[in-house]
């Protein structure tokens, strides 16, 4: 019960990695504020796992593209579970195509929820911690997507490149002030988001060609924010921890000689 007595609210938490990382802070000790864009009536299977656990639990429906409303979020927040200190950013949205022929309003979505959602998020959790002068620790979902040129995703790849200079430049404003920010680098994960753009079936066979045989999985993402949100862990702040199967070494040229 590593982290017993945090309030944890964690974006994107209807499913996937958020739901995962909702989960497993609230496995340790926290309380969590559960948010997305919407929920199904009468309460996702996250809040009663939450809830099934001893811990506090709520949902809030919030557009974190809309400033004003994730303002409100905190606020609500605040007023419901005490004060934030612990933030997991892992909302974000994302189309696929090729820049010169993307559809502008999937473009902008990307970034309006993949970077000002998550600049918009930090920026309420710092200030309440500030105004109180408590200490927190926020962990960003980032992707190699920062620094891959991956084709049919710019906005993506934009988005993320921003993410890591936004969790690093705040780590460098907010060190003073007890206030870590981290990012975590997942390798490709098996979450309904995948969906949108794969079968099951193609997944199944990409994961089989990655140097681990496989997809990664939620709850192994989710391990490492509890990680980095260990108050232990008190000493990391501007790092960016891969969770990847190995997906950023250089195993693609070493594919078909026999290394592997």
């Amino acid at each position: 019960m590593k982290l017993a007595g945090k309030v944890a609210l964690v974006t994107g938490s209807g499913g996937g990695i958020g739901k995962a990382s909702a989960i497993a802070l609230a496995q340790e000790g926290a309380d969590v504020i559960l948010n997305d864009i919407r929920f199904p009536e009468g309460g996702s299977d996250t809040l009663g796992h939450i809830l099934a656990l001893g811990r506090r639990a709520v949902e809030i429906v919030c557009d974190v593209s809309d400033q004003a409303a994730v303002e409100s979020m905190f606020t609500e927040a605040q007023g419901q579970m005490g004060l934030v200190n612990l933030f997991v950013n892992s909302a974000i949205y994302s189309d696929r195509e090729y820049f010169y022929k993307a559809d502008m309003k999937g473009f902008h979505k990307t970034i309006d929820v993949s970077m000002w959602g998550a600049f918009y998020c930090l920026r309420a959790f710092s200030n309440r911690l500030l105004a109180v002068g408590q200490p927190g620790s926020a962990v960003l979902i980032s992707s190699p997507h920062a620094h891959v040129a991956t084709p049919s995703c710019m906005a993506y790849n934009m988005a993320k490149a921003a993410l890591d200079q936004m969790g690093r430049t705040a780590a460098m404003e907010l060190i003073g002030h007890g206030i870590r920010v981290n990012m975590v680098y997942p390798g490709w994960t098996d979450t309904p988001g995948e969906r949108k753009f794969f079968t099951d079936e193609v997944l199944d066979k990409a994961g089989r060609a990655l140097p681990m045989g496989r997809l990664m999985q939620p709850e192994e993402l989710a391990r490492g924010v509890v990680f980095l949100c260990d108050p232990a862990s008190d000493s990391i702040t501007g790092s960016t921890l891969s969770i990847d199967g190995g997906t950023q070494l250089p195993w693609w040229s070493k594919r078909g000689t026999g290394a592997f």
